[in-house]
């Protein structure tokens, strides 16, 4: 099949208004299987849709094809593709939703500006290997990796079309006699043996990428794709102009011989630095010497892990209530319309960081420093890592803690309470089993579980009976922890505070300003919740601050630009800044005092990152598993403090702890500890998966601390702990 060609003119039918409930807005481009189209979600997300053209819809082959794309793609964590939201492969037109990634793609960028930098170029091979590793970790052959299937945004670059792609336990198979990909970058086994392609194939797409990346060329360049095809079985590649330090790995990698190929993580392993560290994300490991009869061996680290951790000065300035990483879903909401950005901020919110409930019960740091020297009296000599298996239910639960209670949920679990020091199931309950149910707490108060857009439910911490239910289907949004009251909107408009303890509401009305407010952020110091509110042309953003507890407007301010409030430092309000591609591109520091603002302009524009701020300093984890740590003060030094590349391709939500540490939460059931203060990784658990898979949803829940432990859940239904003192013996 040649590669897809540019949009031209298209039949008004191929324009549909809607495909399910997105409503499509701009035609991106078309090929031979169909119309991509700017959409967004019912919550503003920026969509890219393909709508399959109508004389594919009929034809059960296409069908069959374009299911497995559907399939495929969702197997692949979304860190290095377009992850997909939705999909209706059996639709009249079916049609695929995937997350829109603002950049050109490769074949265009050559076309432009020629053909890449000996740096540029080392950057996209290590991009693409990662991509790849990624791509075969799901299961996956992508079949047709070339230029115009590589998109370069500003967070790395981006494998998208799975329209030929194959699971390996994929029945589908290509037909007999029909070609299948674009014959310049096919592998020459995908000629000879189709039916035996697999990850080596895309290793040698990667090469003949490289190629045309390096020369504007591929490495077999013909008018024919028949003389294409007999060059790549037969003869040797070109590859005059790939710089000499690639030319060797670039002629492995088109290797006639598939085993004669390197494979992902080899082709990253020869990359030396600058352009890719690899042994700088994994640290050795760190295990404790063997015990003598009077204590640990001379050399030995402490039981407690005491000799070998690596302190870090944040420790004084990250605090819990700071860590609420509500920033992570308004990203995507301030690229929304006005009503529909409301409805996300909080919904999202819940959805991909589950650990904020329980983060903003804890205290500050002026009360960490002693609560910390008691407990650590009384800590044990050993700590005993834990896992509880939630059931068998694909999934991956998310958890809650407030002081000693530990709340978890999962789709077709229902709401469980476990013992966080040994992980036993001390209640559970059949309610509250539906898919995104997220589980909440208030210390010394009932526990409840929202499955969002259908209920909200209390239980008794204790027994686990349920104290009440409200259904949500009179809001728009899910509800928002703040303290110990829960913040709604209805569907008016009505801002709402629910008493946890009896679901009656406490406070009912319009706050002024706003038709459709969200809530973006709550402060545990000030007790202040935060409303955000964009601007119909997405020029300005309507900020508010209310008690949330009797909700009273304290301060109203609009300011410029589309932001969301995100964490406060020094009784400053930090927001970050979002452009119409949906992409940060600053934080913004509000003084409501002064009435002042000042802006901090990041290193790189980042896609949709979750946010936490503590003391001076922000962290921002991008979907793709880069952690940036920023200074929030402007005129305080350069703005970019560190930059970790995790490789865990779609993560959760950072969350702090003691120590000066943050934890996150991986696709594959990793958790990772991170230096807050120097940006090493102190070290991370196995993989977690189900049926070797990663998590496939959107989001990822975020672990939660309570006390020693931090605790994980991965895609095997698990929930685990291990030692928050010594993240180095994961």
């Amino acid at each position: 099949m040649p590669p897809l060609r540019g949009a031209g003119s298209h039949p008004e039918a191929e324009h549909p208004e809607y495909a399910g409930r997105y409503r499509l807005q701009a035609c991106l481009g078309a090929g031979g299987m169909g119309v991509v189209h700017l959409a967004r979600s019912p919550s503003g997300l920026q969509l890219a849709v393909k709508v399959v053209h109508p004389q594919h819809a009929t034809d059960p082959e296409f069908r069959a094809r374009f299911r497995q794309e559907v399939a495929a793609a969702r197997r692949v964590s979304g860190a290095f593709t377009a992850p997909v939201v939705d999909a209706d492969p059996d639709a009249a037109l079916p049609w695929m939703a995937t997350l829109y990634v603002p950049g050109p793609t490769l074949a265009a960028q050559v076309k432009r500006n020629g053909p890449m930098s000996p740096a540029g170029l080392r950057r996209l091979t290590a991009g693409l290997a990662e991509a790849l590793r990624d791509i075969h970790r799901a299961g996956v052959v992508h079949r047709d990796l070339k230029p115009g299937n590589v998109l370069l945004p500003d967070s790395g670059p981006k494998v998208i079309d799975f329209g030929i792609s194959r699971p390996y336990d994929s029945e589908v198979r290509t037909e007999t006699g029909r070609l299948i990909g674009s014959p310049p970058y096919m592998a020459p086994e995908q000629f000879q043996r189709p039916r035996e392609v697999g990850p080596a194939a895309d290793v040698f797409a990667l090469g003949a990428v490289l190629v045309h990346a390096a020369t504007g060329r591929g490495p077999f360049d013909s008018d024919s794709p028949y003389l294409v095809a007999y060059q790549v079985v037969h003869d040797e590649a070109d590859l005059a102009g790939v710089p000499p330090d690639l030319a060797p790995l670039v002629g492995r990698c088109l290797a006639k011989d598939p085993a004669a190929r390197p494979t992902p993580d080899e082709i990253m392993a020869a990359l030396q630095p600058p352009s890719y560290e690899a042994s700088a994300f994994v640290p050795a490991q760190r295990r404790p010497a063997p015990a003598g009869p009077d204590g640990p061996a001379e050399g030995a680290p402490a039981a407690d892990g005491a000799a070998t951790r690596i302190r870090s000065g944040a420790a004084t300035h990250i605090r819990s209530g700071d860590g609420l990483p509500g920033g992570s879903t308004p990203r995507a909401r301030r690229v929304l319309s006005a009503r529909r950005a409301l409805t996300a901020v909080a919904a999202l919110l819940v959805l991909a960081a589950g650990g904020v409930w329980a983060l903003g019960t804890r205290g500050g740091p002026e009360e960490g420093g002693a609560a910390a020297a008691g407990t650590a009296a009384r800590r044990p000599a050993a700590f005993v890592p834990w896992r509880t298996a939630l059931g068998s239910t694909a999934g991956t639960p998310s958890c809650s803690a407030a002081g000693p209670l530990l709340t978890c949920t999962g789709a077709g679990r229902g709401t469980v309470r476990l013992d966080p020091a040994d992980g036993r199931v001390l209640w559970s309950h059949r309610d509250g089993t539906g898919e995104g149910a997220v589980p909440g707490a208030v210390p010394d108060g009932p526990v409840w579980t929202v499955v969002p857009g259908e209920a909200l439910t209390a239980y008794d911490p204790g027994r686990g009976t349920e104290l009440w239910r409200t259904d949500l289907a009179g809001y728009v949004d899910t509800p928002f922890p703040a303290g110990d009251t829960l913040l709604l909107t209805g569907v008016d408009g009505a801002a709402e505070g629910l008493d946890p303890e009896t679901g009656k509401a406490r406070w009912r009305h319009t706050v002024p300003g706003h038709r459709m407010p969200g809530y973006a952020w709550y402060d545990e110091g000030s007790r202040l919740a935060y409303l955000r509110e964009d601007a119909a042309d997405g020029a300005t953003t309507l900020v508010t601050a209310i008690e949330a507890r009797t909700g009273r407007t304290v301060w109203q301010r609009r300011l410029a630009g589309m932001l969301a409030p995100a964490g406060v430092s020094g009784g400053e309000l930090v927001l970050t800044s979002v452009n119409d591609r949906a992409q940060t591109t600053e934080l913004v520091r509000y003084d409501p005092e002064r009435r002042t603002v000042a802006r901090v302009p990041l290193p790189f524009r980042m896609v949709v990152p979750a946010v936490v701020v503590a003391g001076d300093t922000a962290w921002l984890m991008e979907r793709g598993g880069t952690l940036l740590a920023v200074g929030v003060r402007p005129g305080a030094g350069p703005a970019e403090r560190w930059r970790l590349e995790t490789a865990s391709g779609l993560t959760s939500a950072p969350v702090p702890g003691e120590g000066g540490r943050l934890y996150v939460s991986a696709a594959d059931g990793r958790l990772l500890a991170v230096d807050a203060e120097h940006g090493t990784l102190l070290g991370q658990t196995r993989p977690r998966l189900r049926e070797g898979k990663p998590a496939g949803a959107a989001s990822l829940p975020a672990p939660v601390v309570v006390g020693r432990s931090v605790i994980g859940t991965a895609p095997d239904g698990s929930v685990f702990a291990v030692d928050a003192d010594d993240p180095a013996s994961w």
